[in-house]
């Protein structure tokens, strides 16, 4: 019976393990570690909180779902779905809030992986879900009009009218050198998608243009002039106690968190799962990712879900088995320990 609601895919990916899977799988990890950095700071920062909280959720997150996910090949970090419901949390229960409703979600998730919900999920309708993903890419890009622009304002409203009109009444702040800057990430972006697909566009363009913008002092607002130096802490968040009434009064925002990460990791185990031919344990995949959302908050992660971009591109890199997601968070470690000086140069434009 546990078997049937538990048993992740590292138990049995690696029978007849030979070297050049090794390496392929090294080597997926190190092309999804370098899509992730850009991801995680642009998915923490747009969620209302520090890109270290968007990096610590790939970290912490990427690794325990890889550990014991029911996909070989599953990828999970921080992702655009989770902006709006993130940002509408931190807004109304701040910080500590979203950490104990992320917590809260962990053991929904939980409960429905052992109680065999996974199996559930796949009646949800085609029209329902791309209404919602719809809805939240409308939601993303109105959010980052303030930051494309350059717009000197202050905190932007959470409905989309008031959104539009204090971008309106803004707009004589416009900078003139965010809107270069975008032009040329967004331009550097789709010129290397058109000659080459398989590289990491975003990580190329950031860089690229980082260095442009510094080298030529563009007075463009910068990851460290909004955020200060990029640290990565493993102190522990002050989550408890989390008395009845507390749990009671964040439970709807938990549920929302866990209904809407269980879709997406299924749905994006799904993908998995046409591309490499095999098929995914639901309930294993649930439950892994209530244990991912059970520990990112202890450290100040984000929800953490399947990132479909990220699964792709690791199995399009020739990722074999759950080592690959394994060692992504190695590499994307790697990459932070010794970038970070560089990292925080990245113009809020260029993520936006």
């Amino acid at each position: 019976m546990l078997k049937d609601r538990f048993y992740p895919m590292i138990f049995t990916s690696f029978a007849g393990y030979s070297w050049n899977k090794l390496v392929k799988d090294l080597l997926a990890g190190v092309l999804v570690a370098i899509i992730a950095l850009p991801l995680s700071i642009a998915f923490g920062i747009a969620s209302g909180v520090t890109p270290a909280s968007g990096l610590m959720t790939s970290l912490i997150g990427g690794f325990i779902v890889s550990l014991f996910s029911g996909s070989s090949v599953q990828v999970a970090g921080p992702t655009g779905a989770f902006i709006v419901i993130v940002y509408d949390i931190l807004r109304e229960n701040g910080f500590i809030g979203l950490m104990q409703a992320t917590f809260i979600a962990g053991v929904i998730l939980i409960g429905m992986g052992a109680s065999g919900v996974g199996s559930w999920l796949r009646f949800i309708s085609r029209p329902v879900v791309v209404g919602y993903t719809s809805g939240i890419a409308v939601t993303i890009f109105t959010g980052q009009i303030k930051d494309s622009l350059g717009l000197e304002m202050g905190q932007v409203p959470p409905h989309f009218t008031d959104k539009m009109y204090a971008f309106w009444q803004n707009i004589d702040s416009v900078n003139p050198y965010a809107i270069l800057t975008v032009v040329l990430t967004f331009g550097l972006i789709q010129t290397i998608h058109y000659f080459k697909k398989t590289y990491p566009a975003a990580f190329i363009a950031l860089i690229t243009v980082s260095f442009v913008t510094y080298y030529f002092q563009f007075p463009v607002e910068t990851i460290l002039s909004r955020f200060g130096k990029l640290t990565l802490s493993l102190e522990v968040v002050p989550l408890f106690p989390l008395d009845l009434d507390t749990i009671t009064f964040l439970f709807p925002a938990a549920l929302t968190i866990a209904i809407l990460g269980a879709i997406e990791s299924l749905l994006c185990a799904l993908v998995a799962d046409g591309m490499v031919g095999e098929r995914h344990r639901s309930n294993t995949e649930l439950i892994a990712q209530g244990l991912g959302n059970i520990a990112t908050p202890l450290f100040g992660g984000l929800p953490v879900t399947g990132a479909i971009a990220r699964t792709a591109a690791n199995v399009r890199a020739g990722a074999k088995t759950p080592l690959a997601g394994l060692s992504h968070v190695f590499f994307l470690l790697s990459i932070i320990i010794f970038l970070e000086d560089f990292v925080v140069y990245i113009p809020m434009a260029s993520l936006a």
